[in-house]
């Protein structure tokens, strides 16, 4: 493994891929990039955070940036601190849902929006030529800490106008919840006891970055919440990664809701509340198209990758937007992916419509996805996705990110990994078994 350089960041295994050359390295590029303002410093829970947060606030004041530390926080309480200090953005050490070695510089800007592929490009050339210069000691940037930005978050979840807090308070819901050891901890507990929610029960609730399982919130990872929420008769589980911008949950029978589902449940609320389009990535489930045709609105779609996203509902000036990783992005608080404003409207909408968990996934039309891929050690990738377009052209492929086609009982989306010479293959059916056919029909007709 190799450290791993996009426009959003830098991300490795610390001490072999990640280390305090490259760290201080990119930091400088990217505090020159800001024009050396303000910049808020935030970080999850892991091991090493504390390490690289050092290495990041003395390089930024070198190059002369002056920081806001906000110590432990989720990625979204730190997007909201940009808002609050007026930054010019911000760096998020964290790793997201890799492995606990491995670290990560997650970079926003001063619109709390991650990098676009400009603005990253222009970071990364002023990072590999060293382009950036060092202030002289009566110019370096000064540090000072924030210790309010996560009740800030918290308390502007609360001033949304749809989301009522003695409406959700009264219908005494009971929780459960595993962060995972991540910024989860101290997020997911704040943003309920904000909303009244006072019987939490929660695993690995420990913010000491040692995750007891496979960080990602996928289904196999997920049985102890699940036995957690039927143990306590729970009304609801709650899951977040290591920084808590995704969030998978769990039924009051302990069944999986899918992380699919999070986003859509998030947009059947917001667009009963406000006219408008949603949008999502290519690799989304159809669940999205169907909630919002529910509600007479459109669901628009953008490449993979969460500034895609943003840069798709500001176009088509979407009310709603997210992935169908659990992340929930809703512009009225910001424009990236939030758990913490998830919950509430996840909240909000059992408690508007008296119904429990389980009964509101059951009014959700079923999908089951599957994801494959294609190796290119001797193949060309772009030959695969050209000629997937033209023998599917008859079904109008999407080619906005790789090729995606839809038939009506599902559809299938090769695209190009952007970190493994690989394409990767995503189907989408009304059964596992209908999602694997229809991936196999796809690749056996392209080979």
């Amino acid at each position: 493994m190799s450290l791993m350089i996009s426009v959003s960041g830098i991300r490795g295994i610390f001490g072999t891929d990640l280390t305090p050359e490259n760290l201080s390295q990119f930091t400088a590029g990217f505090g020159s990039w800001t024009g050396t303002g303000k910049v808020i410093v935030g970080r999850d829970t892991r091991v090493t955070g504390q390490i690289c947060e050092d290495i990041v606030v003395a390089t930024l004041q070198s190059v002369g940036c002056d920081v806001v530390k906000v110590g432990v926080a989720p990625t979204p309480t730190v997007a909201m601190a940009v808002h609050k200090h007026d930054a010019d953005g911000a760096i998020i050490i964290s790793a997201s849902h890799n492995p606990e070695n491995w670290n990560a510089l997650k970079l926003l800007n001063s619109k709390s929006e991650f990098l676009d592929a400009e603005q990253g490009q222009k970071v990364i050339t002023t990072s590999k030529e060293q382009t950036y210069s060092y202030k002289k000691f009566d110019e370096i940037g000064s540090v000072k800490t924030d210790e309010d930005a996560l009740d800030y978050h918290v308390q502007k979840i609360l001033e949304l106008p749809y989301i009522d807090r003695d409406l959700i308070a009264s219908k005494d819901f009971s929780v459960a919840i595993d962060p995972v050891n991540g910024t989860g901890t101290i997020g997911i507990p704040a943003i309920f006891e904000a909303l009244g929610v006072e019987n939490i029960h929660s695993i690995n609730d420990e913010p000491n970055g040692l995750f007891a399982h496979n960080p990602e919130p996928l289904p196999e990872y997920l049985e102890d919440i699940c036995n957690l929420v039927k143990e306590h008769s729970c009304d609801i589980g709650v899951v977040t990664d290591p920084d808590a911008d995704r969030l998978a949950l769990v039924t009051n029978k302990g069944n999986l809701f899918g992380e699919e589902y999070t986003q859509a449940t998030a947009f059947d609320f917001l667009l009963g509340k406000k006219s408008g389009p949603c949008a999502t990535n290519l690799s989304s489930s159809r669940v999205a198209e169907d909630v919002a045709q529910k509600h007479g609105q459109q669901c628009y779609r953008s490449s993979v990758g969460e500034i895609n996203v943003v840069k798709k509902m500001q176009e088509v000036d979407a009310v709603i937007g997210g992935e169908g990783n659990g992340g929930v992005i809703n512009p009225d608080l910001h424009y990236g992916r939030d758990s913490m404003v998830g919950i509430a409207m996840v909240l909000q909408l059992l408690a508007e419509r008296d119904i429990t968990s389980e009964e509101y996934r059951n009014t959700l039309p079923d999908y089951e996805m599957r994801k494959d891929k294609i190796q290119l050690s001797d193949v060309d990738g772009d030959a695969i996705l050209k000629k997937t377009e033209s023998i599917y052209t008859e079904y109008n492929p999407d080619t906005t990110d790789g090729v995606k086609v839809d038939f009506e009982d599902g559809w299938v989306h090769l695209r190009k990994s952007n970190t493994e010479p690989i394409i990767r293959v995503y189907s989408e059916g009304t059964s596992a078994q209908k999602a694997k056919e229809l991936a196999d029909r796809v690749v056996a007709a392209v080979r």
